[in-house]
């Protein structure tokens, strides 16, 4: 057991009943594969992978690199560590009326806080300000849609989702410090 317990909120479980009773078993299937895109093994093969083809570039280049393969292993080891000091249980395991729609269950039951997946996402969207305005937005519609994901499959309360993403950008501001990572050191 955890050493701090957190409620969600009234909002939280407003929201959970309502998806609870109004999505169906299309939109899950879906929301189960979307999810996929925010998972912390994917997220690391890719920036490993981006860490590799950036050794071969400019300095700029390995610098973009070393931040962003920085910051995922640091955002994928976070959660872990968050869940083990907060304990709070998952709204899979609330609403069971979801189950009747076919909302799968999700991870161990007091893990909902944060969501790791947000945190990722929140990471990333952080580090996508340095892009073009059209890529910078292509970045935050996607990783809203995956956020989103968290929420549908019931996966995690909506506050979970905004405090990963406050906490995933968080980090990748205070390694930009340490990585050189932005436009202020370019």
């Amino acid at each position: 057991m955890a050493p701090f317990r957190i409620r969600p909120t009234r909002a939280d479980i407003e929201i959970a009943k309502r998806i609870s009773d109004h999505t169906r078993p299309e939109v899950e299937q879906i929301a189960k594969i979307l999810t996929w895109g925010a998972d912390e093994h994917v997220l690391c093969a890719l920036a490993a992978g981006w860490w590799l083809y950036s050794r071969h570039r400019g300095a700029r280049h390995r610098t973009d690199g070393n931040h962003i393969l920085l910051t995922t292993v640091v955002v994928t080891l976070l959660p872990h560590l968050l869940k083990s000091i907060f304990d709070q249980k998952r709204p899979d395991r609330l609403m069971i009326r979801g189950h009747l729609h076919g909302v799968p269950f999700s991870g161990k039951p007091f893990d909902a806080f944060p969501s790791g997946h947000a945190i990722h996402v929140g990471a990333l969207a952080s580090a996508a300000t340095e892009l073009a305005p059209a890529k910078r937005n292509l970045v935050w519609s996607i990783g809203a849609g995956l956020v989103l994901t968290r929420i549908v499959l019931l996966a995690h309360w909506t506050s979970d989702v905004i405090a990963g993403l406050a906490i995933g950008a968080a980090v990748e501001r205070l390694l930009r410090r340490w990585t050189g990572f932005g436009s202020a050191h370019r």
